[in-house]
């Protein structure tokens, strides 16, 4: 008898995410039983089993003991099953999946931390990147288009001997991504390099892919794999294995997909096929069976799409023309060119007035009233004269929770913290600030912030408010006093950035001592994770661990996985950090001193 548990099967929390199988072995009788637990089958010896894989708690599986119905399949006819896999229903190897499809694995980055970014970690897709299809979320038709990859030329120049391709056979095909773990969630496929997070389906000669997404979506197929393989991790392999009623399944995507499976569409600003604009929306209509407008957005997003905007951020559609988008899609991207006069010129907005600048809440809420009266919804909200109001300004914040409250406490008070969350701990707008509620305090868009822009941030725009407190204590307004040493203390700060010296320094540990950094003078290409650190380790401001930004970002500079080569320009640098040679280390700290004589030596 084989009882099967599936997770959960053990109280103890020890055993968490353990997939249980319970087998009980009875000596019967050598004589063959008609009936009964012992019974025999002329054709060959019985399996009996049961699954209680579904409660979630170990009572109730026990429970389910009791009363789930015991089937019964013959040994022999268990090896004809794909894999010799053990399953309590009959197969039809002549109606499986892998007749009309075929399963491809992901390449393997190998360094993950060197090839792979966020597509916002840069402005637009440069040379030297390509965009990556990741682990999908199942929310929508798409997802899982939040990443780049390094390209294989750049691979290749930068002699990453890790990096595995495959399938390359296959880019630039249809077909449906899923990731192999837990409940599988899918995605169709763009035809981009997809990593070894995720397989691909591709279908075979005939367009066979509305059927299969019907498939994946019914929840048939997650179903269907379960009970061949239950481990956490699927074999991509067993991707394929599974029954696959063809002509069910073209019936149902006949009724669900009759004009074929929708263009790429998101409105989540996660995306690299995300439209950029702050209210617009693109949904799949259930009555035309294809993409259409929606009503204009107020979730959660918009607020950090018009901030990103403001400092002068696009996303990679607006900057790839070729991209295959939805027609709404690309009609929203169209859109947000008239959006382009209110974003700042040099990326510094400043959230109180400073140097002539509107506030930063007076200039966003221009740009979300300009955004909704421009653009009225063509699913019907926001036509017909109902343009911009306080209550749509209200429901914004409601929903950035903030309710009843500012647009500019919000930008002061809560705007970083969620802008971290939305875009992984790698935010591409920081919030700088002196540690004051009403101090000084500065957005910066970290695409254009170059040592000259750090220049404008500590002497003009610091520059113009150190001078004006210095004006306010001599007209004897209470708290200038204050405001002074603390923007005198951002400033000290922020010249010890500028400056660069260890421990104020950025350490690349995939480039050699003579291309590393020399001040504050990042190179984007090598993410957010590390160009953000002197930021944050120069000493705080206020909350502990965040250094000058308003909030901590969920950011470490521990040791990355894997063993370097021995060709790695810090090869050597583990045992000094109570490792082994190979180490990739991050956090390390090199003086001005040691990178100056490096350059001056090769020279």
């Amino acid at each position: 008898m084989i009882a099967r548990l599936g997770e959960g099967g053990f109280d103890s929390s020890a055993a968490a995410g353990a997939f249980v199988a319970m087998i009980n072995l009875s000596r019967g009788s050598s004589v063959q039983q008609a009936e009964g637990l012992f019974a025999e089958r002329a054709d060959g010896h019985l399996i009996r089993g049961m699954d209680v894989s579904e409660p979630r708690t170990a009572a109730e599986k026990a429970a389910g003991l009791l009363t789930t119905e015991i089937k019964s399949v013959e040994q022999a006819k268990q090896l004809d099953n794909p894999d010799a896999v053990i399953v309590f229903q009959i197969i039809d190897a002549d109606f499986l999946l892998s007749k009309v499809a075929t399963i491809n694995y992901g390449s393997k980055p190998g360094q993950t931390d060197r090839v792979i970014r966020y597509h916002w970690e840069l402005f637009g897709i440069t040379v030297k990147w390509q965009l990556l299809e990741s682990t999908p979320s199942s929310l929508g038709h798409y997802s899982g288009k939040e990443k780049i990859c390094l390209t294989l030329d750049e691979v290749e120049k930068q002699g990453i001997t890790q990096f595995g391709i495959r399938s390359a056979d296959i880019w630039g095909k249809n077909g449906i991504i899923q990731s192999q773990i837990r409940e599988m969630p899918y995605s169709i496929y763009c035809g981009m390099l997809f990593d070894n997070n995720t397989s691909v389906l591709v279908q075979d000669e005939v367009n066979y892919l509305p059927s299969l997404f019907s498939f994946i979506k019914s929840g048939a197929y997650l179903s269907a794999v379960r009970k061949l393989n239950q481990k956490l991790d699927v074999a991509a392999h067993t991707m394929v294995k599974v029954p696959f009623d063809l002509d069910h399944w073209t019936k149902v995507a006949e009724e669900k997909y009759p004009n074929g499976l929708p263009k790429p569409y998101s409105n989540d600003p996660t995306q690299w096929i995300f439209h950029g604009h702050p209210y617009g929306s693109v949904v799949w209509d259930e009555k035309t069976k294809w993409t259409a407008h929606g009503s204009l957005r107020t979730d959660d997003t918009v607020l950090q799409v018009a901030v990103a905007r403001l400092l002068g951020y696009r996303w990679p559609a607006e900057q790839d023309t070729e991209m295959e988008l939805a027609d709404e899609q690309r009609e929203w991207v169209n859109r947000c060119e008239t959006l382009l006069p209110f974003a700042d010129e040099d990326g510094i907005v400043c959230i109180p007035p400073v140097r002539g600048e509107a506030a930063a809440a007076d200039r966003l809420l221009n740009l979300l009233a300009a955004a909704y009266n421009l653009h009225p919804s063509p699913s019907g909200r926001g036509a017909g004269g109902e343009g911009w109001s306080n209550d749509i300004l209200a429901e914004l914040l409601k929903n950035a929770s903030h309710a009843g409250k500012s647009l500019e406490t919000w930008l002061r008070d809560k705007f970083f913290a969620q802008h971290c969350k939305l875009f992984q701990n790698r935010p591409f707008i920081w919030h700088i600030w002196d540690g004051l509620r009403d101090g000084f305090s500065v957005l910066i868009n970290y695409h254009k912030f170059d040592a000259k822009l750090m220049e404008s941030l500590i002497y003009l725009y610091l520059g113009d408010w150190i001078t004006r407190q210095k004006q306010d204590i001599a007209a004897g307004i209470d708290g200038a006093e204050e405001k002074l040493a603390a923007a005198e203390n951002l400033k000290k700060k922020l010249e010890l950035i500028k400056k660069g010296e260890a421990p104020h320094d950025i350490f690349v540990r995939w480039k050699p001592l003579q291309e590393q950094p020399i001040g504050w003078n990042p190179d984007l290409n090598d993410g957010v994770r590390l160009n953000i650190r002197p930021f944050m380790t120069v000493g705080n401001v206020k909350k502990k661990g965040a250094g000058i930004l308003h909030d901590k970002p969920n950011i470490k500079w521990n040791k990355d996985r894997g063993k370097d080569v021995e060709t790695a320009p810090w090869y050597h640098l583990g045992p000094e950090y109570g490792g082994k040679e190979g180490d990739r280390i991050n956090d390390h700290h090199l003086t001005l001193a040691e990178k100056l004589t490096a350059r001056k030596n090769i020279e």
